[in-house]
């Protein structure tokens, strides 16, 4: 630390004499007057007078300067920690979990603060995180700060019984220590016995310190048919908490704001298509950088699309009865369900022409043709083939099994039996229904039998109580078939109407579409899922990267806890990868009462030390000069008559100064515009209103510009960079459109500001509002956030009627010939002003006229976000429901848009009728 004591040292023993030399008066001779002699001697007055005493207030400066340097040369420091240095050992406990992790710089600097001051005093420190087992080992300042500076916050919630063994050790060994527990302010962990073993710990002092920030969390992810769903859990008094659904590249698909109405956990909801909710990797929690405000999605959250196809042919008369029926209510829950529609011929091929996950077959053989021909390549190339037994595939002759049967099966439990109905046996730890509790109430009366071929055991998943298969599988090529040896109703088995059989089913669901394991060996199928690796990991801030060295496989259905073995991540290899929490489905998170457990808890001031040393230096220096003027003035060697006369003059210059320049300022003209004013005024440029929030600031600016690159490659107009205005500051006039994304959160704009967008839009201007919401508007529903807040907006414009672009409007011809206008999303509508009707005997022309453009453009399709694209071209966002295609469309939209903006109705001039007359085909 640079210190100022000898640099001002110096300058006060050079520069207090000079100062004094120069300030001292000599009087002026007296004039020469000749007096009577008597007079002379009783007007004769000393040269020099000495005063009763010393003034009190000039005393008590000396004595402040005395102060000061003694202070100085003590080498005062002032630390913003709150702690006493003292000599005294001490021992610092950081809490490490990812509970500290958005303030860990700030505890960071707090805890160097501590350190710095005990380094000062003298005394020995250690520094021990909670996550660790080791005993610290106190020693000098550097020591402890090259430890602390090389911490970082663990991913999980550590156990801190271990640490509070340790401090225990160390409050013995050292009778005067102090400890400082830097807490994270979480209870979990262990926290109220931690706080026990340092009240027990015998320690000099026990210092507790919390930072300003209750933590927040995310848990139980579940993605199924309906929506994307997840726990959000606080510890603090937060009223909300913003959740982003994000992809695999850290793009934003969807958001929602989960409102906690006081409680300390809420579900929150992402509704959107089964497509882009199948594309969210990662749920996080906005401004919470912990491991902890992650929620990963793995292979299992996909919903994935399930076909049915039903054998018996009275299914439609008595549909309770039907075994499509039975597995309808099991999927429903966590997968899409597709059926054939009533006549279809084929339902197979009509099914397989939807691209589902799995198909599932209830009771339905398949001979060779083209059925199974294209069931075969289904499965080969990564599909899921899901059977169930009846009587026709007892007696058929089929290939797209797992096992060869034998005829006919076999009967439990009936008259001409002596067999009785058997249960399930305990799934093998090999099987993908491992640690599924195996009901004893499930029963089997008839099942179909496998051939005992060499390598039956290993494709079995689950078998009877007598050793006989009720579920196998097989991989043939990138794909899986699945056989339940029993049919899908109650004919046969309880299991179709048990909770079993739903899990048995949601785990095959999860499986569907992982890739086939290395070498082929269907013994390794699911041996290999017993020791999943960890592929990445969560860092304590929430960030996936390479696992570290203590990371170990995790074994099969493990559910938990995180910890430094097993820490929150991807474990697995290629797509078929599981994600293990940092917290639990059942894991609560809660703040400590450090009131309760006999602790007083401090803010931590995480501010660097400051010297006095100069600040005391600078008071001396002051003072002694100040000490001397009044010493001179009170001897009458001081003349402060002319001094008083100059400093007036100088006041009297300044204050003449600052009017004459305040006069300049009012009476100079002010400029007409700015720079950027007179650059935008040059060159034509697109512009988007700044709403605020920075992701849809960023997203406007990226498809403003990926527009403007088309328009130069496809068009003669070569527009400038876009920019982003502010209507309430920025001149508008120089824009011919404006992009507006509307934000629900952001404020609405003023009076003044609205009557600016007005005069805008009735000088020729137009204005594209993009509400971003076709996903969430529903007919006859209450209107989006979003919409509401155009309504209130447009309260304040005058808006002509508006009416749904029409096929033949002059805007769907500009450039391109387009139907509609497309983003994101392709089921919003784009709304324009209404154009009056067209007389009756006027003849049909392929474009509407209209004497102007339209001032106002309403869409909700996400323009800018099928526009916007990397520095690479490549699309930054999905589109719904997706495509090449779909993404070109919107391009041409909004050069359509723009072109339409410049031209207005030129398209609709006679002089084309002929040109679009034959490219319409008419």
């Amino acid at each position: 630390m640079f210190s100022f004591a000898a640099p001002l040292a110096l300058v006060g023993l050079i520069g207090l004499p000079l100062i004094y030399w120069l300030l001292r008066v000599t009087p002026p001779r007296p004039r020469e007057i000749v007096f009577p002699p008597t007079k002379i001697l009783r007007e004769l007055k000393p040269d020099e007078e000495t005063p009763a005493k010393t003034p009190w207030w000039l005393m008590a400066l000396r004595l402040a300067l005395a102060a000061a340097l003694i202070l100085a040369m003590a080498g005062p420091v002032f630390a913003p920690s709150g702690v006493v240095a003292s000599s005294a050992p001490m021992l610092i406990v950081i809490d490490d979990g990812w509970a500290a992790a958005p303030t860990w710089e700030r505890r960071v600097a707090g805890a160097a603060s501590i350190i710095e001051s005990a380094a000062r005093a003298g005394g020995p420190v250690a520094v021990a995180l909670a996550s660790e087992t080791a005993a610290p080992v106190p020693g000098d300042g550097g020591r402890a700060m090259e430890k602390l500076r090389s911490a970082r916050p663990k991913p999980f919630l550590p156990d801190r019984k271990a640490i509070g063994e340790q401090a225990t050790a160390f409050a013995r060994a050292h009778p005067s220590a102090r400890i400082i527990w830097i807490s994270d302010g979480v209870a979990q962990g262990d926290a109220a016995g931690f706080a026990r073993a340092l009240k027990e710990a015998g320690a000099s002092g026990v210092e507790v310190y919390v930072e300003d920030h209750a933590p927040r969390a995310l848990a139980a992810p579940t993605n199924d048919a309906a929506a994307l769903s997840v726990d959000v859990l606080r510890t603090g008094d937060d009223a909300s908490a913003v959740i982003d659904a994000l992809d695999a590249k850290g793009r934003t698909i969807g958001r929602t704001t989960a409102n906690f109405n006081g409680a300390p956990r809420v579900s929150a909801k992402i509704e959107l298509p089964v497509e882009l909710r199948n594309e969210v990797s990662h749920l996080r929690i906005e401004g919470e950088n912990s491991a902890g405000s992650v929620a990963l999605l793995d292979a299992r959250s996909k919903v994935k699309r399930v076909a049915l196809v039903g054998g018996e042919s009275a299914d439609q008369a008595q549909p309770l009865l039907s075994p499509l029926y039975y597995l309808e209510k099991a999927l429903a829950p966590f997968a899409q369900i597709r059926m054939a529609r009533p006549g279809v011929v084929d339902p197979v091929q009509a099914l397989l022409a939807e691209n589902p996950n799995i198909i599932a077959l209830a009771d339905v053989g398949i001979a060779p043709g083209e059925t199974f021909d294209a069931l075969s390549r289904f499965v080969e190339e990564g599909g899921t083939l899901v059977r169930f037994a009846g009587p026709r595939l007892a007696n058929a002759d089929d290939d797209l099994l797992p096992v060869r049967l034998r005829r006919n099966g076999r009967v439990l439990g009936g008259a001409m039996s002596r067999e009785e109905p058997k249960s399930l046996a305990e799934f093998d730890a090999t099987s993908p229904f491992f640690g599924l509790p195996a009901s004893k109430d499930v029963t089997v009366q008839r099942q179909v039998l496998a051939e005992p071929d060499p390598g039956l055991a290993d494709k079995t998943w689950a078998r009877l109580s007598d050793g006989t298969p009720l579920v196998t599988a097989e991989r043939r090529g990138k794909g899986l078939i699945v056989l339940f040896h029993v049919n899908a109703d109650a004919n046969w088995s309880n299991l179709p109407i048990s909770g079993l059989f739903v899990e048995m089913l949601k785990r095959i669901s999860a499986m569907a579409g992982e890739s086939t394991p290395s070498g082929g060996e269907q013994s390794n199928m699911v041996a290999e899922q017993s020791a999943l690796a960890p592929m990445r990991v969560l860092d304590g801030f929430g960030a996936l990267g390479a696992p570290g060295p203590t990371a170990q496989s995790i074994p099969p259905g493990f559910e938990g806890p995180a910890s430094a073995e097993h820490p929150p991540g991807l474990y697995g290899a290629g797509e078929a990868f599981v994600a293990v929490q940092t917290l639990r489905p059942t894991d609560e998170i809660s703040a400590f009462d450090f009131a309760g457990a006999g602790l007083s808890a401090t803010a931590l001031r995480s501010g660097a030390q400051l010297d006095l040393r100069g600040p005391l230096l600078v008071f001396a220096l002051v003072a002694f000069i100040a000490d001397a003027l009044i010493a001179m003035a009170l001897a009458g060697k001081l003349r402060l008559r002319p001094f008083g006369a100059a400093t007036a003059a100088l006041l009297a210059l300044l204050c003449i100064s600052a009017a004459t320049d305040e006069t300049r300022a009012e009476s100079a003209p002010k400029s007409a515009a700015t720079q950027r004013d007179k650059d935008v005024a040059l060159t034509t440029r697109l512009a988007y209103v700044v709403s605020g929030d920075a992701h849809i600031d960023e997203t406007s600016r990226l498809g403003l510009e990926a527009l403007t690159q088309a328009l130069n490659m496809r068009t003669s107009f070569s527009p400038g960079d876009p920019v982003g205005v502010d209507p309430a500051k920025d001149e508008l006039a120089f824009y011919p459109m404006l992009y507006w994304p509307i934000v629900a959160n952001a404020p609405q704009p003023s009076t003044k500001t609205v009557a600016k967008v007005a005069a805008y839009m009735k000088q020729g201007g137009t204005v594209v509002f993009d509400t971003r919401d076709a996903l969430a508007q529903r007919i006859g529903g209450a209107p989006t956030p979003e919409t509401q807040w155009l309504r209130d907006l447009t309260k304040g414009l005058d808006i002509p009627p508006l009416e749904v672009t029409p096929r033949d409007h002059v805007i769907t011809k500009t450039f391109y010939l387009l139907d509609g206008f497309v983003g994101r999303y392709a089921n919003g509508e784009t709304w324009v002003e209404a154009l009056p009707p067209e007389p009756k005997d006027q003849a049909a022309r392929p474009v509407r006229a209209t004497d102007s453009v339209s001032a106002i453009v309403i869409t909700s399709n996400d323009l800018a976000g099928a526009w916007a694209q990397d520095k690479r071209g490549q699309p930054l966002f999905p589109l719904t429901p997706g495509g090449a295609r779909q993404r070109e469309l919107a391009l041409r939209g909004g050069i359509n848009l723009v072109m339409y903006t410049l031209t207005g109705n030129y398209k609709s001039d006679q002089v084309h009728v002929r040109d679009l007359l034959e490219r319409l085909g008419q």
